[in-house]
């Protein structure tokens, strides 16, 4: 395999950072748990990455705003999910889980520190840089004490016509208790002083604001000093709180909001009707135990004590903002100012050359494989391939996998449209998609409806594979159309991802997945197959055998090399084959986006290790592992990341991608060109930091992702 010809130089674009660190120098044992970054460390230095971008001048003004809105999003979820797991560990009196022998209270305490330094450059970069640039440029996000005379008139005026009518102040006394809390939802605490109607003297009460309001206001245009001016709905609410309050004295008003645990527990080996339990279960959601309290950092100490108490928090529970607590409601503007000028450029994505704009699908597979690069080629030839099946009266028969799609999905449609006609139709739902059960749950009762075969999978593991199969008479003989994919039966994501799809009607690809499918609707042992890998059964398997396969020819003297990208790698027996591999002299080339727990280029263990990540214009979703094998280049894609819960609590497919010109164009356009990036490219240090890559010298820089863009959009 080929490898970088320049050495890259690297740089920490947040030098004034210090960096994680994960314990004492390593041994050359394989098993040394100092060889294992902790995985929740390795997401904040992930969200540090996502924070890079949002400080970068080289990105569009209105695209630094939405990173450092999505970082709050990731936040969110870190949170609600991560962050509540440790803190039950902790509750249960349970020790350390991972390789890296952290115990939960160590990594907690690690998590503070190291996410309190993010959000308060995460504020900074915000109040600091970019809302004086986009002021600069006409958009502007006022104050409430900023306003001029006809603004603050308007102001007042919506905030009795919109905010007024359904805003209901909670005082808070011996029959009025503190209220549970909304997880997420913007809430007031306002200090009180005087008598009310009732001669009640309450100190303290609480607003909470209804979702249905928007968060980000737009000021009109007529009263307006810039072309884009804006007024957050924290800041109206603030400015008129004391309405809601009158004869009162309003001492003290901060925002706050708290985040809890959004992990739905469902005990499927007692419950009869996984959808029905689900259902039931969405709405204690919004209100699981605390996790995080985001709070003004104006707000007293006293208040804040008194908040956590409230919500059973402890002070390192605590994240103080110079801002509104809900930043990631800013991400709202992106759309509403029209300015393509500080955007990313649009583009059209492109097409395979073997697919025409009214093309006969089935044909073009039976010519050949076809394979779909998105963002940059379009999603439409899978789409078009379930409308031409629903419409085809050869097609017999369809089955697939929904583990995310969208609301109004044109493929749900297609296959209601299938089952309408009389087709075969079965879809295996993953309903419990972290954050998407209530999508899926409307999803599965819709098809349900039209006459579907809906099957939720395996209980106990997530069906996170992305496969569809078309059953089609042509003779006297049936015909599996595939598709296989890296990522979600998603349109809107198709645009905003990487990855990788396959069209093919290769038949043992067929006949292998046929009996995935059966081990999802029905009943039976598990069946050797012939080219597909699958989790929990081959796919763990295999991988350590092709990585041992390549140390064993190192050892031989003979070429070797692994190339590999993926989402996360945290699974220790592949970190330990993998490091078994650098000892034996294999080259290992990794693409990770987030989440890495091996630490490479630690002397005799893993100096033969180089990982990277990109992060940028989309998010890189791709799965693709290729191992040298002797020269004959195998190369796999699918939906499967390297982490314990893939290889092992999910049904995953991983495929080979097997014409010649296919695998190359993957290992050319997946792999390859992400090892010369010189701009959005992160490397790795065996100490767990990320250093950014910058040009080598003499060099121009390189963007893989405008390379893709220019290769294969329109």
């Amino acid at each position: 395999m080929s490898q970088s010809v320049s050495m890259p130089r690297v740089h920490n674009l947040l030098q004034e950072d210090d960096p994680i660190t994960y314990g004492a120098a390593p041994s050359g044992d394989v098993l040394d748990p100092s060889l294992f970054i902790n995985r929740e460390l390795s997401t904040v230095e992930f969200q540090r990455r996502v924070l890079a971008q949002a400080r970068d001048p080289a990105v569009p003004l209105l695209e630094r705003l939405r990173f450092l809105c999505i970082l709050s999003n990731i936040l969110d979820e870190f949170f609600e999910v991560r962050v509540a797991g440790l803190k039950q560990s902790v509750a249960l009196g349970l020790g350390p889980n991972g390789p890296d022998r952290l115990s939960p209270g160590e990594v907690l305490r690690r998590i503070n520190t190291e996410v309190n330094q993010l959000v308060e450059q995460q504020y900074a970069e915000l109040n600091d840089v970019l809302f004086p640039a986009l002021a600069a440029e006409g958009i502007r996000v006022r104050r409430r004490s900023d306003l001029n005379p006809a603004q603050t008139d308007w102001m007042e005026s919506y905030f009795d016509r919109q905010c007024l009518p359904v805003l209901t102040p909670l005082g808070l006394d011996p029959s009025h208790p503190f209220p549970n809390v909304q997880n997420k939802g913007l809430t007031f605490i306002v200090s009180l002083q005087g008598q009310d109607a009732y001669g009640r003297e309450i100190g303290l009460a609480v607003v909470q604001v209804p979702r249905s309001l928007p968060r980000l206001i737009s000021i009109p245009a007529d009263i307006s000093e810039d072309p884009h001016e804006f007024i957050m709905l924290s800041a109206v609410i603030h400015n008129h709180i004391g309405k809601l309050f009158p004869g009162m004295a309003i001492t003290g008003t901060h925002q706050f909001r708290v985040t809890r645990n959004s992990h739905l527990w469902v005990d499927e080996e007692e419950i009869d009707d996984l959808l029905r339990a689900l259902k039931m279960e969405l709405p204690h959601r919004q209100y699981g135990s605390a996790v995080r309290l985001e709070v003004a950092d104006n707000c007293s100490p006293r208040k804040i004590s008194f908040l956590s108490h409230q919500f059973a928090l402890n002070d390192e529970d605590v994240y103080q903002v110079n801002g509104p607590v809900n930043l990631h409601r800013l991400s709202s503007l992106y759309d509403m100012v029209d300015r393509p000028d500080l955007k990313y450029p649009p583009f059209g994505q492109g097409m395979p050359a073997a697919i025409g704009q009214k093309a006969d699908l089935f044909e073009i597979i039976r010519r050949g494989d076809v394979l779909l690069h998105h963002p940059y080629q379009s999603f439409s030839p899978v789409v078009e391939l379930v409308r031409q099946s629903a419409a085809d009266p050869q097609v017999l028969g369809i089955r697939m996998t929904l583990y995310r799609t969208s609301a109004e999905s044109p493929i749900v449609e297609a296959l209601i449209e299938a089952a309408g006609a009389g087709k075969d139709v079965t879809v295996v739902v993953e309903l419990r998609a972290r954050f998407d059960e209530a999508t899926n749950i409307r999803m599965a009762t819709r098809l349900q409806e039209a006459g579907a075969n809906v099957v939720y999978g395996i209980v106990g593991y997530k069906t996170h594979a992305k496969v569809l199969m078309i059953v089609r008479r042509e003779g006297a003989a049936l015909r599996r159309y595939l598709h296989l994919g890296t990522g979600n039966y998603h349109p809107g994501t198709s645009r905003a991802y990487t990855d990788f799809g396959l069209l093919t009607c290769d038949a043992d690809m067929g006949e292998d997945l046929h009996t995935v499918f059966n081990q999802l609707t029905g009943l039976g042992q598990q069946v050797d197959q012939k080219k597909i890998l699958q989790s929990p059964f081959t796919l763990h398997r295999r991988l350590v055998e092709l990585i041992d396969f390549e140390a064993e020819e190192a050892r031989a003297g003979r070429p070797s090399g692994i190339q590999a990208r993926m989402n996360a790698i945290t699974e220790p027996g592949i970190i330990q084959a993998l490091y078994r591999a650098s000892q034996a002299g294999v080259k290992i080339q990794l693409l990770v986006r987030s989440i890495c727990r091996l630490r490479p280029g630690v002397p005799g263990v893993s100096d033969n290790i180089e990982v990277r990540s990109i992060v940028g214009r989309f998010l890189e979703h791709s799965r693709v592992c290729r191992f040298h094998h002797g020269g004959e280049d195998k190369l796999y894609c699918g939906s499967a990341d390297w982490m314990e819960r893939n290889l092992r609590r999910r049904v995953e497919v991983v495929f080979p991608i097997e014409d010649p010109v296919l695998r190359q164009r993957v290992i050319d356009e997946g792999l390859e060109i992400y090892f010369r990036d010189s701009t959005q490219s992160w490397v790795l240090q065996s100490d767990g930091r990320y250093l950014r890559r910058e040009p080598p010298e003499g060099e121009s820089a390189f963007t893989a992702q405008e390379a893709l863009m220019a290769l294969l959009a329109v």
